[in-house]
């Protein structure tokens, strides 16, 4: 299965995460701020990077503008936020972002199925987060 780096500050949805993820198969490493992330990059390619925008320490943003380049082409990023129709998700998507979704709207157990779709999908159009709501 797919290498995953969850990057979110709530202990429980951090956890959450890792949970579903690591019960679907996946290797799982977290982080709880862009700093600790970026660190944890040094020595683990994420295939896929879940990844939280508001943060204390480094929020989404500052992670994706300071990540290089060359590890973002071998990653899928899929934002979990709560920033709805903001202008941080259009600036996500000019940093590599693939997948956007609103977490309120977002039931835990529907995350093994967003994580496939971005795994074996291209990029979202930022039009399309607007209106995106998770599966039912």
């Amino acid at each position: 299965m797919a290498k995953i780096l969850v990057v979110e500050d709530d202990k429980d949805l951090n956890n959450a995460y890792k949970i579903i993820l690591a019960h679907d198969g996946h290797e799982v490493v977290t982080a709880f701020d862009g700093k600790e992330a970026f660190t944890k990059t040094k020595n683990f390619q994420p295939d896929l990077v879940l990844l939280d925008l508001l943060m204390p320490i480094m929020g989404g943003l500052e992670f994706l503008q300071k990540w290089p380049d060359s590890k973002k082409k071998k990653s899928k990023i899929l934002i979990f936020t709560n920033m709805e129709n903001s202008p941080e998700i259009s600036a996500a998507y000019k940093l590599g972002a693939n997948r956007c979704v609103i977490k309120s709207w977002t039931a835990p157990h529907n995350l093994s199925k967003l994580v496939r779709d971005t795994l074996a999908n291209k990029k979202q159009p930022a039009a399309a987060a607007k209106k995106q709501k998770s599966p039912a």
